[in-house]
């Protein structure tokens, strides 16, 4: 028998120059109150859309394999049914939507074009659809109203998005409220990013000129404002459960290989987009962590119930701080990875303390493992769980 329990726990250390990545109703950079004092905070959904956008967008995988989250749902259908059996734009609307209709309970929402509410799916699955009616598109849609909603009422619309899921969809999950049926429970969950320490919020006031301007009308801007902000080292935890993200996967391993290698880098790569063109604040972590668990998740963010205050630097006394969690974990309750691959610098991260920096490095070196570049550390961490996934680690 084999232990269906794995997890991978991502923890990340990332320091932000000023920036607003995701504010609130106010524009305001998000916040929260946790060991008493305030945070910086960057929400979950925000960095899993970051993530999501990633996969395309850095990584390459092509948006063929993977999900889109839309109202939209008829629209896209329409124009592949347009495409593959040669019906004409209205023709093909009407078939979308009664292949929408009965399965999914798709009804129209504010705008004509767009249904009451998102659905997450596969650009795939969509294509399944297509192929259910193919072949006998002209005819189908010859028939009356009635007619063709019974005709399409005995497809298997429904089933096509129950299978077959892209990788996205596999990883964060679908929430249907009105079909149960169409739930995917999500493989991963992510924690809302907090800054390590206290923050203070900024303004930024400016202004900007109009060129056309001579130099005899006043000299006033055109137009002022303001934009809130702020800097922060944050850290940022996510946890994905192997086991679960492959039968998410129909159990196909190498599909789940491919997933877990694509979130473990967009994860850690990606950056929301707030304000990005205003602050350029992209930037790379110090510490990214991978620990593969075969008992359960567990989040670090403890380390940082004390906030770290310091003027001469954030992120190392941190990375020092996080490591003295896993060890304190790891002895106090049982809870040591099986595998842990880690990016960091130990001796920054040691010149931070007043003991002896050999002392200091050994005790890191215990949390964070060897050091190695993120692409060793993610094959690294992928080998420790392909053999679970195989069927061959013995139940732990």
């Amino acid at each position: 028998m084999t232990d269906r329990r794995t997890y991978i726990d991502i923890h990340v250390l990332q320091t932000v120059p000023p920036s607003n990545l995701n504010r609130d109703d106010a524009g305001s950079p998000k916040q929260a109150i946790y060991g008493g004092a305030r945070r910086l905070r960057v929400s979950s959904q925000a960095w899993k859309r970051a993530t999501r956008l990633a996969f395309k967008d850095d990584l390459g995988i092509p948006a063929g394999q993977l999900g889109t989250r839309t109202k939209r749902v008829s629209a896209l259908l329409a124009a592949r049914l347009a495409d593959r059996a040669g019906l004409t734009a209205e023709a093909a609307t009407r078939l979308s939507n009664a292949l929408l209709a009965h399965e999914l309970k798709l009804t129209a929402g504010k705008k004509a074009e767009e249904s009451a509410y998102l659905m997450f799916f596969g650009r795939n699955q969509l294509d399944a659809i297509v192929g259910l009616v193919a072949d006998r598109a002209t005819e189908l849609t010859a028939l009356a109203d009635d007619a063709l909603a019974k005709a399409v009422a005995e497809l298997p619309v429904r089933a096509q998005l129950t299978s077959k899921h892209p990788i996205d969809v596999a990883l964060f999950g679908r929430m249907v409220a009105d079909i149960p049926a169409l739930n995917v429970d999500a493989a991963t969950q992510v924690a809302h990013a907090l800054s390590v320490h206290p923050v203070d919020i900024e303004f930024d006031y400016y202004t900007a000129v109009d060129d056309e301007k001579s130099r005899e009308e006043d000299a006033g801007a055109a137009m002022i404002g303001t934009v809130e902000f702020t800097s922060a080292t944050l850290y940022r935890f996510a946890t994905l459960d192997v086991h679960h993200l492959a039968a998410n996967l129909d159990n196909d391993i190498e599909a789940t290989i491919h997933a877990v290698r694509a979130f473990m880098r967009a994860f850690v790569t990606s950056m929301p987009t707030g304000h990005q063109n205003t602050f350029a604040h992209r930037t790379v972590p110090s510490v990214v962590s991978y620990m593969v668990r075969t008992d359960q998740p567990v989040n670090l963010v403890s380390a940082f119930e004390s906030p770290v205050r310091s003027r001469d630097g954030i992120a190392a006394k941190a990375a020092l701080s996080l490591a003295r969690e896993v060890n304190r974990t790891s002895t106090s309750f049982g809870l040591t990875p099986m595998t842990v691959a880690s990016v960091y610098d130990p001796t920054s991260i040691a010149a931070t303390g007043s003991r002896q920096d050999g002392d200091l490095i050994t005790e890191v070196a215990q949390a964070f493992g060897p050091v190695s570049g993120l692409d060793e550390s993610i094959e690294a961490t992928i080998a420790a769980v392909r053999p679970r996934l195989d069927g061959s680690a013995a139940l732990r």
